[in-house]
């Protein structure tokens, strides 16, 4: 697949997300794009990633959360240098 031709899909895409103001209709677009266990994925993501804002340690995460180490470990990294994350969910 050409690059440029990627971009724009990708592009496309995120433009739907983020035009779409219900979460009913947002939850039904997830449900028609991915399994029921990507999404699930991404919720638990989303979850640890507030608990770390929130000042939570490694050991409480796992505990309150169904998420391995390795990918605690990345949420951990994407919270601290990443883009989505913080400015996101700061506040939440």
């Amino acid at each position: 697949m050409c690059q440029v031709e990627k971009k724009e899909k990708l592009k496309a895409l995120f433009e739907l997300i983020a035009s779409i103001d219900d979460p009913e209709d947002c939850r039904a677009l997830f449900d028609d794009l991915c399994t029921v266990k990507e999404i699930e994925n991404m919720a638990e993501r989303i979850f640890v990633a507030k608990l770390l804002l929130e000042g939570k340690t490694y050991n409480q995460i796992m505990a309150e959360s169904d998420i391995s180490s390795a990918t605690l470990s990345r949420v951990s990294r994407c919270v601290q240098y990443g883009n989505g994350y913080s400015r996101l969910l700061k506040g939440k």
